[in-house]
């Protein structure tokens, strides 16, 4: 299974157990100051340091996420160089040596013809005979499934407002969902620089929409992203773009957040990585206890942004600032 395809069906836990960021230096050595020899980021923010990270209470409007769940021995560091934030694979290098067959894009299904897996909803073995079908292919069971779908409503699918609808909404959701179709690799496409810089990158306020796993309604809202280089820098738009691949899927926020910060680690390993996310669910607006004033916020901090109150008060200021 590739990385990419493994990433986008890990759930929080399982994303927390894939990254290894305990080869940072820790807090009371990042906080000698920002000038420190192993890992400098210049601050303009004020020189007053926060505590070590409090634990979340549980009327905390702030879901922080990603505690290390395993100890391992520090990555050797050289020079001034910046110490990297370090994924875990199960044994194997994110990067494929070209032996490991690569995950198809589209999942096959049990009405594939000639698939001879009828009882395989999804599956993504590679020794099969048979190619998975193209997302457009789809269409046809889709409009089906909304047609009974709007006959068990106890509508009249074949009246006039109706008669397209099944396929157009079949549309949309192949629309709502076509992360699934996106990976990691391809959405970079080479946009990753060397760079002789290690300074930090925000870039927030980037506009999500997702839909809710639970209920299949929608969630939206902003994501801030921030890093620290390691002599490797991202095209701006390609945090964008991260946040689009893994919000185009049925997800929950916990875990979009978490997607979003280990692939931007996957990309530039960098020596830290923070995200923000602030979204709006619709199934808590328009049903259930409708509270719709509500807002749900989740954070990830990984490498020197979980270890470095300066570095975490930096960005944050920067992500509150108007």
């Amino acid at each position: 299974m590739s990385f990419t395809r493994q990433l986008s069906e890990m759930s929080a836990s399982e994303l927390n157990d894939a990254i290894d960021d305990t080869n940072f230096p820790q807090a009371h050595i990042l906080s000698r100051g920002r000038n420190n020899s192993v890992c400098s980021t210049s601050s303009t923010s004020g020189t007053s340091s926060l505590a070590d990270r409090p634990q979340p209470q549980p009327e905390e409007a702030i879901a922080i996420m990603g505690t290390p769940t395993e100890e391992l021995a520090p990555a050797p560091v050289t020079g001034n160089q910046r110490p990297r934030l370090i994924l875990k694979t199960n044994g194997s290098s994110p990067d494929s040596d070209g032996t490991q067959p690569k995950t198809p894009m589209t999942p096959r299904t049990s009405t594939t013809p000639g698939s001879g897996h009828e009882k395989c909803t999804f599956h993504h073995d590679l020794e099969l005979d048979h190619k998975p079908p193209t997302r457009e292919a789809l269409l046809p069971d889709m409009a089906r499934s909304y047609r009974l779908l709007l006959g068990g409503l106890g509508e009249n699918p074949d009246r006039q407002g109706l008669i397209k609808t099944p396929e157009r909404a079949a549309k949309a959701m192949l629309y709502f969902t076509k992360g699934y179709d996106q990976s990691l690799e391809d959405v970079l496409n080479g946009a990753v620089f060397d760079e002789d810089h290690d300074e930090m990158v925000v870039v927030k306020d980037i506009e999500m929409f997702s839909m809710c796993e639970h209920h299949l309604v929608p969630f939206y809202g902003k994501v801030s992203i921030g890093y620290l280089p390691c002599n490797k820098i991202l095209g701006l738009s390609k945090l964008a773009r991260i946040v689009e691949i893994f919000s185009r899927r049925l997800q929950v926020q916990e875990r979009l957040t978490k997607q979003i910060a280990v692939a931007v680690t996957q990309a530039v390993q960098p020596a830290g990585v923070a995200v923000v996310v602030e979204g709006v669910h619709m199934c808590m607006v328009m049903r259930g206890v409708q509270k719709i004033n509500s807002k749900t916020v989740t954070s990830t901090m990984l490498g020197v942004f979980r270890d470095d109150p300066k570095t975490r008060e930096e960005f944050l200021n920067l992500v509150n600032s108007k």
